[in-house]
């Protein structure tokens, strides 16, 4: 099976969260070497992951900034708004967001909770809820401080899921709140345009009955996520996409376009993890 029908076997709803959250375990726990060739006699969406993954260590180095300034940003505005302002998250509150976010990278045990369904996911929420019931600048001081020793510190982790993550949950605040969307500087916009580009498969694999491209608005940079006809495009600013990908489709500024029917699937479709 080729990558490209491992990439069809997840949009039709195989293990894909599976598949990332074993990748994870293997780089962290594996010794160097290992990893790579146990997921290659493990199922297709174990393997594209990795692929996916060996990638992003010949990552670009100067993203590794944009995290850290989304993380001080976002910790301001929790600062500026307190703990019952609005998300996008709806009903969640800047508290419940915050509480998120500390158990994210804090609670290794909980924290796999957050992509895998079931009773892990059940779990993890009750570890939320407790942690939400913290003292909320305490919350906010624990994020602010950066990524403890481990995982979180890895410079593939910081580049694509913490800043994908750091960079949403912004949002999600920012715009709840009555905030425009911010104009990026273009090394920005060049990090995120290669977040959106790494995977977006993953994050469409719940598309049906149309082919979907992503575009960069006002270049010709594109990335094609998924084969199908009628193929339908969504352009905007790379943050915009990536808001989009991760299922704020409400809040994206961006302009879907292409046969009635495929804008239509696209409209339709649920996006995100």
């Amino acid at each position: 099976m080729d990558a490209e029908q491992a990439e069809d076997q997840v949009a039709q709803g195989g293990h894909g969260s599976g598949a990332v959250a074993a990748v994870g375990l293997l780089v962290v726990l594996a010794p160097d070497g290992v990893a790579g060739p146990v997921l290659q006699i493990l199922d297709p969406q174990c393997r594209r992951a990795w692929a996916e993954i060996s990638a992003l260590h010949s990552g670009d180095m100067a993203d590794l900034r944009f995290d850290a300034v989304e993380r001080a940003q976002l910790s301001d505005l929790f600062d500026e708004l307190g703990p019952e302002a609005p998300t996008l998250l709806a009903p969640w509150t800047t508290r419940d967001l915050a509480a998120h976010l500390v158990l994210r990278e804090r609670d290794y045990l909980a924290g796999p909770g957050l992509v895998l369904p079931g009773a892990w996911g059940r779990f993890a929420e009750r570890r939320r809820r407790a942690l939400a019931l913290r003292d909320f600048a305490g919350l906010i001081a624990t994020i602010r401080s950066g990524p403890p020793p481990g995982f979180f510190r890895i410079g593939w982790v910081r580049r694509v899921p913490t800043l994908n993550e750091f960079f949403v949950h912004h949002e999600d605040v920012r715009r709840a709140n009555g905030r425009a969307p911010r104009t990026n500087e273009h090394a920005m916009d060049e990090a995120l345009w290669r977040n959106v580009s790494r995977a977006p498969w993953f994050l469409a694999r719940r598309l049906r009955g149309a082919g979907l491209e992503l575009q960069w608005a006002g270049t010709a940079k594109t990335v094609r996520v998924r084969r199908g006809e009628p193929t339908a495009r969504i352009a905007g600013p790379p943050g915009e996409l990536l808001l989009y990908l991760f299922g704020r489709q409400g809040a994206a500024h961006v302009e879907v376009s292409g046969p009635a029917a495929a804008v239509e699937a696209v409209r339709r479709a649920r996006f995100g993890m």
